[in-house]
């Protein structure tokens, strides 16, 4: 009789609002910790006996820019006394990717998973977790999809009027990853005129609360995200 394959379990922790630095240390230090645990059973050959830790941490930021690794800082266009004046902060952080904006109203997720335990495949991670967004964006009646070569989730595909709902981001070590998405559910907007969202100039940005009309409740949302993670990652929380 054929074993049936236990889940992955993930813990959860919804940090509330926190400071960018505060939430990149705890990533990074939950990150070492895992591939410590990964250098220590190198040798083993079947990955699923290494003890890592898989983790899903949701939060808000206060306003700041963050520039991947490929970005550019001239789609940065604001200088330091501007974003000293808007209260802004800003960081160069070691994620793929180009600029983007957190801040509150935005729901920022942060998956520490071991990808040996579930498929070592970036692109796979990068497109599960797109569609993520677009069944939570189908909870509420829109249809989210995806553009060739612009990682992220867009509203308005094939129109005169793409406009990106959610940004990704992602840094992978030893198969571990860290940063993840920016999902924009009560976002200001404005924030966005002050950089070239992910260096792509001529489309858009939204959130939840301008295509319905409405302010939405971000509770509610993280639930919806919480469930799809499950799914599609084929995953139980501890």
């Amino acid at each position: 009789m054929q074993k049936t394959k236990s889940k992955n379990r993930v813990n959860f922790e919804d940090m509330g609002r926190i400071s960018y630095q505060e939430a990149w240390d705890l990533q990074e230090s939950l990150l070492r910790v895992n591939t410590g645990l990964k250098s220590a059973a190198r040798k083993t050959k079947n990955p699923n006996l290494v003890a890592t830790q898989h983790h899903l941490l949701f939060c808000e930021h206060p306003h700041v820019y963050t520039l991947g690794k490929s970005g550019k800082i001239d789609h940065l266009l604001l200088q330091e006394e501007g974003l000293k004046a808007k209260g802004i902060e800003f960081f160069k952080i070691n994620r793929g990717g180009d600029i983007t904006y957190h801040g509150p109203g935005q729901i920022t997720g942060y998956p520490i998973f071991d990808l040996e335990k579930f498929k070592t495949d970036i692109n796979w991670y990068l497109r599960t977790m797109e569609e993520v967004m677009i069944r939570v964006l189908a909870d509420y009646g829109l249809e989210g999809g995806r553009i060739a070569k612009e990682t992220g989730v867009w509203l308005g595909v094939g129109t005169m009027n793409p406009r990106k709902i959610c940004a990704f981001g992602v840094k992978a070590s030893r198969w571990v990853t860290m940063h993840g998405f920016a999902f924009n559910v009560n976002t200001d907007l404005s924030y966005f005129n002050h950089i070239v969202p992910c260096g792509i100039a001529d489309k858009g940005v939204t959130s939840l609360q301008k295509e319905l009309g409405r302010e939405v409740e971000m509770e509610e949302v993280k639930e919806k995200l919480k469930k799809y993670f499950a799914e599609l990652f084929e995953f139980e929380f501890a």
